[in-house]
């Protein structure tokens, strides 16, 4: 990992320098650098809107008590595409154009999930309110807990043989008494 982030920092600089003087030997210094303003406030205004739309629908999935991951990865793509869009550069705001093509981020999101949890560096699971509620396991598997329980009638004498009736005062009989 941090070899493919140290390939990233030299080679992302390298490209765009690279795509600069090409772009820049076919339109112009002045067309070069007024597109890359013209991408900047585009992509910026891009941005904003689908960020909005973005974090409506999660407040409204929150609302509903769901568990908002599609908006979510969605919300973290719109991010990483704005600070590419602001970065100067065609091959960072042809990718943060990219980010904000929303079948694309579906996709994306799917292969990055996909492949966190075949590493097993990720796991969905669901309980509570969150995401319709807590799912049994299949058949045959999950844990299980096995136990046997005696019901105790609060007349009924006391074993002194029970480690819930031994102690310094710890029993549950005796909290129950100190309420």
């Amino acid at each position: 990992m941090p070899l493919l982030l140290l390939l990233l920092f030299i080679g992302i600089p390298i490209a765009e320098i690279a795509v600069f003087i090409e772009v820049g030997d076919q339109i112009g210094l002045g067309w070069t650098l007024a597109s890359i303003f013209a991408t900047a406030i585009i992509g910026t205004a891009l941005v904003r809107h689908q960020g909005l739309q973005t974090l409506a629908r999660v407040r409204a999935s929150m609302d509903r008590k769901e568990l908002p991951v599609q908006d979510l990865i969605s919300g973290v793509c719109i991010l990483v595409a704005g600070l590419l869009l602001v970065t100067p550069g065609f091959v960072t705001d042809t990718i943060g154009f990219l980010l904000l093509i929303p079948p694309f981020r579906l996709a994306l999101g799917a292969f990055v999930l996909t492949s966190l949890m075949r590493n097993g560096r990720f796991t969905m699971r669901s309980a509570g309110g969150m995401g319709g509620g807590f799912r049994q396991p299949p058949k045959g598997r999950g844990p299980i807990i096995d136990g046997e329980f005696e019901e105790i009638d609060k007349d009924a004498p006391k074993n002194p043989d029970s480690p819930w009736t031994k102690g310094s005062g710890n029993s549950i009989e005796n909290k129950e008494d100190d309420r």
